[in-house]
């Protein structure tokens, strides 16, 4: 060991944060506010002692000035996202995807696209899970997908994509310890995976089922390669953005979204301040966000707010 990776005292200056921030913000939208210094110093230092850099400034004049093959951006993303999941998280949610979307987008398509969604006769649903982490996300649906009947391929797509390269070598392994199994049925972990030395292996089948892909949700070049689809899932991903990256982020989304498709996002998020172009549906199971068909024109809920207690003010008048 030299005595530069001995070293344990690495320590941002205002304006080395203020660098790291927006490089790392311009890349993909990770916002880190003053709160998050300490964290991002720590992430930071990790990899200054990996490399045996000498300062933050050599480390940053390193990544803005990466050559072909160079994949350091990358992996100090990796050590920046926050990865922390497991199988059927919000499953109040996933059961209204499974036993309320599901249902209608599968009778819109025997229907041959009457309700204007402007999907095929018979073509299968398309999911795209925004920011899926180690894959429990995806797996969680096609597993329910699959004990309602519905064929993989058939009659559902899923596609996966994540901005950690670790993540997503571990969401293609497909293997898991007991953490990641918090919220599972029994029946389900025993029918789907296998149990080897404490960790649990998905099934080949169930593997199979999901398309995993590298991608930066700031990269809407690569993003428009995706096809149109049908409900986007992205919980507990925006949480990370500003306001500013956030809008860019549900715009793509919507975009992405046929015209009836849903919009997922997590409990702790809503589009409050972001958009206007949502619907917001009450499910049984849970509220979940929907593109309007074709014709339809969004209201600001802060206008329907206000024409609520106008009509409450004229009800108590008239009495």
């Amino acid at each position: 060991m030299t005595a530069l990776s001995a070293r344990k005292d690495f320590k941002l200056s205002d304006s080395e944060f203020r660098m790291f921030a927006e490089l790392v913000r311009a890349h993909c939208g990770l916002h880190f506010a003053e709160d998050s210094r300490f964290l991002l110093e720590n992430r930071l230092g990790r990899r200054l002692h990996e490399l045996d850099l000498p300062s933050f400034a050599a480390y940053h004049f390193r990544l803005r000035n990466q050559g072909p093959g160079d994949n350091e951006l990358s992996m100090l993303i990796d050590e920046l996202t926050t990865n922390e999941t497991y199988f059927f998280r919000e499953s109040g949610q996933l059961r209204a995807l499974i036993h309320e979307i599901f249902p209608e987008l599968r009778l819109d398509r025997s229907a041959s696209g009457a309700s204007g969604s402007g999907a095929r006769k018979g073509s299968p649903i398309n999911i795209w899970c925004a920011g899926c982490s180690s894959g429990e996300e995806p797996y969680s649906i096609a597993i329910m997908a699959r004990e309602i009947g519905m064929r993989p391929g058939v009659d559902l797509r899923v596609y996966a994509s994540d901005i950690s390269t670790r993540a997503l070598r571990k969401a293609r392994q497909g293997i898991y310890r007991e953490a990641s199994f918090r919220e599972t049925d029994v029946r389900l972990r025993d029918k789907y995976f296998v149990e080897k030395d404490q960790l649990w292996q998905i099934s080949s089948e169930i593997k199979k089922d999901v398309d995993f892909i590298h991608l930066n949700l700031m990269d809407r070049s690569k993003i428009a390669l995706l096809g149109s689809m049908d409900v986007i899932l992205c919980r507990n991903v925006i949480i990370y953005f500003d306001s500013e990256t956030k809008g860019q982020v549900i715009k793509t989304f919507y975009e992405k979204l046929r015209p009836g498709g849903h919009l997922l996002l997590g409990h702790s998020e809503s589009l409050i301040n972001l958009s206007t172009e949502f619907e917001l549906r009450h499910l049984r199971n849970d509220l979940v966000y929907r593109r309007p068909l074709a014709g339809f024109t969004p209201r600001d809920p802060w206008h329907l707010a206000a024409e609520a207690a106008i009509r409450s003010t004229d009800d108590k008048g008239e009495r």
